[in-house]
C-alpha cells in the first residue's frame, strides 16, 4: 500500500476506490450499452413486424451474440496484461503486446465468421419452425445494419487509438510487427480460457432459445424480449467486470497484492448495488418494458414473466461476472473456465431442461423451467468464483509476504 493511500480512512478508500472504478468504468459502460442497443432497436423494430419477425432476429442473435463474445473474451487476455505493464510502468512493452493482440483478432474474427456461416444447419438440427429460418428482408435488414454499425465501430476505435493523446505513450502503431507465434500463444493460453468461459453462459441462452423454437414464435418472441432485456442489463455489471480486471491488473503491476483484493471487493460490492436497483426496476416495470418491444398482448404476458426470473438472477450474475473479472486481473483463466463450464453446462442447463421440457419433476413448465435452471447455473457459478477469488488473492498476499522476508 502506497503512502497516501495508507493515510486515508477505510470509508475514504473505498470512496475513492468507488470513483475511480466508475470513471473506468463509465466509457466502458457506454460502449457496451450502444453495441447492446443494436440488438435492442432490432427487436423492437422487428416486434413491431410480426411475432415471427421477433422471434427470427431473436434466434439469430442467439447465435450471434455467444459467437461474439467467445471472439471479444478470448481478446480480452490483453487488459491484464497491458494494465499490469501499465501499472508497472513499462509503457515500451505494451505497443508490442497489443499489436501481436491485433495478429490474433484476426484470427478470431475469421474462425468466428466461419463458425457464423455454419448456422443455418444447426438451426435444422434442433427442428427450428421452418418459417423463422426464413424471414422476410425485416429480419435480415437488422443483421445488415448491425454488421455496417460494427465496422463503422472498428474504424473508429482504430483511428482513436491511433492519434489519441492518451495512447501515444504506448506507441501502439510505432511500427509494423509480423506474427510472434511465442507471445500469440500466451496471449491465447490465457485468453482462450476467458473466451469459453463467457461463451459458456452465454450458449446457455442460445440453446435454450433453440430448445423453444420447436414450440412457436410467441414462445420465441418472449423469450427474445427477456434474454434482450437481460443482455441491456448484464452490460453494466459486465463492464463493471472489466475495469475491476484493469483495477485489479493495475494494483498487482505496482506490486499491492492487498490493493488488489481491495479493488476486487469493492468492485463486487459497486456490482451488488447495482443488482438491487437493476432487480427492483424490472419487477415493477416489467410488463411495460415488454410493452416496448411488441403490441401482442400474449407475447407480453409471456415476457413479463421471463423477465421476473431475469431479476431474480441478477445477484448472482453480478457476483459471477465481476470474480470473473477480479480473476482475470490475476490472469486466473483456466480454473475459472472449468468453474463456469460446470455450473452453466453441468448444473444449469440439466436442470432447466428437467424443469421446462420433461415431466422428470413434474409437470413440463415450459420456457419457466428454462429460466429457472438459469437462476441455478448462475447461482453456483457465483458461489464458485467466489471462493476460487478468496484463494487467488491470499495466495498472491501470501507469495508477496514471502518475497519481502527474503529480501
Amino acid at each position: 500500500m502506497n503512502t497516501a493511500t495508507a493515510t486515508l480512512t477505510r470509508p475514504a478508500r473505498i470512496s475513492r476506490e468507488v470513483r475511480d472504478l466508475l470513471t473506468l468504468a463509465l466509457p466502458i459502460i457506454i460502449g457496451q450499452l450502444a453495441t447492446t442497443a443494436m440488438s435492442f432497436v432490432d427487436a423492437v423494430m422487428a416486434g413491431r413486424v410480426s411475432p415471427q419477425d421477433l422471434a427470427a432476429v431473436g434466434l439469430g442473435n442467439s447465435i450471434w451474440i455467444p459467437v461474439y463474445l467467445l471472439m471479444t473474451g478470448t481478446l480480452l487476455a490483453t487488459t491484464p496484461k497491458v494494465a499490469q505493464r501499465y501499472g508497472a510502468g513499462k509503457y515500451s512493452e505494451i505497443g508490442p503486446l497489443v499489436r501481436q493482440s491485433l495478429w490474433l483478432a484476426v484470427v478470431v474474427g475469421i474462425t468466428g465468421a466461419l463458425l457464423l456461416l455454419c448456422a443455418e444447419p444447426v438451426l435444422h438440427a434442433m427442428k427450428v419452425e421452418p418459417a423463422l429460418i426464413e424471414p422476410s428482408m425485416g429480419g435480415v435488414g437488422c443483421g445488415w445494419a448491425t454488421a455496417i454499425a460494427m465496422w463503422v465501430m472498428m474504424l473508429g476505435l482504430a483511428g482513436w487509438t491511433r492519434w489519441g493523446p492518451a495512447y501515444q505513450s504506448s506507441e501502439l502503431f510505432k511500427r509494423f510487427d509480423w506474427p510472434q507465434w511465442a507471445v500469440i500463444k500466451r496471449v491465447l493460453g490465457i485468453g482462450l480460457p476467458i473466451g469459453v468461459a463467457i461463451f459458456a453462459e452465454s450458449s446457455i441462452f442460445a440453446v435454450i432459445a433453440l430448445l423453444l423454437g420447436s414450440l412457436g414464435a410467441t414462445v420465441v418472441s418472449g423469450h427474445q424480449i427477456a434474454l434482450n432485456v437481460s443482455s441491456l442489463v448484464f452490460m453494466i455489471p459486465y463492464s463493471l467486470s472489466m475495469a475491476v480486471t484493469v483495477r485489479v491488473g493495475q494494483a498487482l503491476g505496482r506490486g499491492e497484492p492487498r490493493e488488489a483484493r481491495f479493488a476486487a471487493g469493492v468492485g463486487m460490492g459497486t456490482a451488488l448495488a447495482y443488482a438491487c436497483l437493476s432487480c427492483s426496476l424490472m419487477l415493477v416495470f416489467r410488463e411495460q418494458i415488454a410493452a416496448i418491444y411488441t403490441p401482442d398482448p400474449v407475447v407480453i404476458h409471456l415476457a413479463s414473466m421471463l423477465i421476473v426470473f431475469s431479476a431474480l438472477f441478477q445477484f448472482s450474475d453480478s457476483i459471477q461476472v465481476t470474480a470473473a473479472g477480479a480473476l482475470r486481473g490475476y490472469q486466473d483463466t483456466r480454473v475459472t473456465m472449468l468453474l463456469t463450464l460446470f455450473a452453466y453446462w453441468g448444473v444449469g442447463l440439466p436442470v432447466g431442461y428437467a424443469l421446462g421440457l420433461t415431466d422428470w419433476l413434474g409437470e413440463p413448465s415450459g420456457p419457466s423451467g428454462l429460466w429457472q435452471g438459469l437462476i441455478v447455473g448462475l447461482s453456483c457459478a457465483a458461489g464458485m468464483l467466489l471462493v476460487r477469488l478468496a484463494r487467488s488473492a491470499r495466495r498472491r498476499i501470501h507469495a508477496d509476504k514471502a518475497l519481502t522476508r527474503a529480501l
